[in-house]
């Protein structure tokens, strides 16, 4: 009996649902992703084996290398408390239009008898052009700043601010810079702070190498 031969068509797929889909997945990456925070200016970092990732929320302390300080508050559901601690208790008589604009900057670089002046200016001053706040051994208003972030976090969990708590300084920083920062600390009875660093690998032989850290 003759075998019946079926005629061979063309396969056919939609490849809406697909596309659809892929999209899909596309803009939650998108979305989802958390983004570097910027940067005040770019400093190149001493180099250290360290490896533990720093928090998204963090209070950071730029130190430049021509020793300039700035300050980012990364926690943005504390960042408002905090410009308007220091604005009360250092008398800085912002409006609350001014502390709405205030809120609004990626960073601190001003001495405070400039902050009301330079939120009343239309134009932006770049990073590079600002003083940076003071922080020489008469005029150290890190001790201001960092006072106004534990009268908010107060109350809080201190381990946990103590982990937002960063410094990070260029490799040419002078130590002074480094020690009036540190000073701004201890005056707050702040004993706990990191240091970011540019992570390297473990040098082979080293007691580190040989014993490392047991993961908590």
């Amino acid at each position: 009996m003759p075998k019946v031969k079926i005629p061979r068509k063309s396969t056919t797929i939609d490849m809406t649902a697909m596309c659809d889909v892929a999209f899909l997945l596309l803009s939650f990456f998108i979305l989802a992703t958390k983004q570097k925070p910027p940067e005040v200016l770019s400093v190149t970092p001493p180099a250290s084996v360290s490896s533990k990732a720093a928090p998204d929320k963090s209070i950071l302390i730029t130190m430049t290398k021509d020793g300039k300080a700035f300050l980012m508050l990364g926690d943005e559901t504390k960042k408002a408390e905090i410009l308007s601690n220091i604005n009360a208790t250092k008398g800085l008589n912002l409006s609350s239009t001014e502390l709405k604009k205030w809120e609004k900057a990626p960073f601190v670089g001003l001495p405070l008898n400039q902050i009301k002046s330079s939120l009343q200016t239309a134009v932006e001053i770049p990073a590079n052009k600002l003083p940076g706040i003071p922080v020489d051994s008469t005029n150290n208003e890190m001790i201001d700043w960092l006072k106004s972030v534990t009268n908010v976090y107060a109350g809080t969990d201190q381990r946990k601010l103590q982990e937002m708590l960063l410094v990070k300084g260029d490799q040419s920083t002078l130590y002074p810079v480094f020690k009036n920062i540190k000073k701004a600390f201890k005056k707050n009875e702040i004993y706990k702070f990191r240091i970011v660093t540019n992570g390297e690998a473990v040098p082979v032989g080293s007691e580190l190498y040989l014993n490392p850290p047991k993961a908590d």
